[in-house]
């Protein structure tokens, strides 16, 4: 933000997420103890179908891009889409590295940017988004991008905060509507254009998109916006390195003998016999009554003595070791996949280092 001076208008934010063919049936009104309600669906399963969207921090979007899982794509597959939507085609019907070049194209249009007109783009670390065809479009046409820490983007990201909850929900409403009003069809990848244009305007509102940019900190920029308890359930997985580990002991803070704290007692068990003269309780000492049956006093009773010491310990007990909180066992790497860190991809230092990656990788015997 200090180097670029970017405008609310030139920071986006760029996701994908998935829509399937069967939706979760939503409540059904039935005779109260009936054992088993039906809804209808489509089938058991469904295909899936991803969709990637854009938004900038004043609220306004980009249209969208939808994968369709065929090897071929044809134009009428996102025909009945919203206004100026575009579609690709792959095996799998995620988000490949050629189908988010096509959609930084689209992009690129809509967003007017260049290299007198930058943006900010912040995404994931999906492998989709590292690749060297992409970072060249990117730095050639003025897109900053920036991508955010690893398993951050259920705070970080503003599409994942504000939008694509209100999004999936509609959908799924749609979808249930759509099998109502089409009683014995079988939704297809070709219908949910259809849904996502009806769904949308209901999401991707300008109140919902700025509130996302809001929530994260992004803009306005607040880098206080997190506190502790937003930190606390990554305690469970906080690995730290062996050398730094420690042992989860009792802690013995000592006392020294300067503190203002009287020193504390200490007790001498010394063995009586049964003829030992025992005083009687001070009249200011309330002792309970006991009847002869229980009481204890015998040749094993004790005489507590009370010297002062120099010095002592106090051993202070943490409720930690009462009751441990949960915490992880340390992960066995099967791989040598590294994590990526948060960067600014189209800098020349990290896209250096990411051509080497795929350099060495090509060099790789398959």
């Amino acid at each position: 933000m200090d180097r670029y001076k970017f405008e609310p208008k030139d920071i986006y934010n760029v996701d994908e997420t998935g829509v399937t063919t069967v939706q979760k049936p939503v409540k059904v009104v039935a005779e109260r103890g009936t054992k088993q309600v039906g809804a209808l669906t489509s089938g058991e399963r469904g295909t899936l179908e991803t969709v990637a969207l854009a938004i900038n921090a004043i609220g306004n979007s980009v249209p969208p891009i939808f994968i369709f899982p065929r090897l071929r794509y044809k134009d009428h597959f996102a025909r009945d889409g919203p206004v100026g939507c575009i579609g690709a085609g792959n095996a799998s019907g995620w988000m490949q590295e050629d189908e988010f070049l096509i959609f930084l194209n689209h992009f690129q249009k809509h967003t007017n940017a260049s290299t007198e007109n930058k943006i900010l783009l912040l995404l994931d670390n999906h492998h989709s988004h590292i690749s060297i065809r992409y970072l060249d479009f990117c730095k050639s046409n003025g897109i900053i991008v920036l991508s955010f820490p690893p398993h951050c983007s259920h705070k970080l990201q503003p599409l994942d905060r504000s939008v694509y909850g209100p999004f999936k929900k509609a959908v799924n409403s749609h979808c249930d509507a759509w099998m109502r009003n089409n009683p014995g069809k079988t939704m297809t990848i070709y219908d949910i254009p259809c849904i996502v244009k009806l769904a949308l305007p209901l999401a991707l509102t300008q109140s919902n998109i700025i509130a996302g940019f809001s929530c994260t900190g992004i803009y306005p920029f607040n880098r206080d916006i997190f506190t502790e308890p937003d930190f606390a359930p990554s305690y469970v997985t906080d690995r730290p390195a062996p050398e730094n580990a420690v042992p989860n002991a009792i802690e013995v803070i000592p006392q020294s003998s300067t503190s203002n704290a009287g020193p504390l007692p200490s007790v001498d068990i010394m063995p009586v016999s049964p003829n030992t003269h025992i005083p009687p309780p001070s009249p200011n000492i309330h002792t309970p009554s006991t009847s002869p049956s229980t009481n204890i006093l015998s040749a094993s009773s004790v005489t507590l003595t009370l010297p002062a010491s120099p010095g002592t310990s106090t051993t202070v007990f943490s409720p930690e070791i009462v009751r441990p909180l949960p915490k992880a066992p340390p992960r066995k790497r099967a791989g040598k996949r590294n994590s990526r860190k948060s960067a600014i991809y189209t800098d020349t230092p990290e896209k250096d280092a990411i051509e080497q990656e795929y350099e060495a990788k090509k060099k790789k015997p398959s």
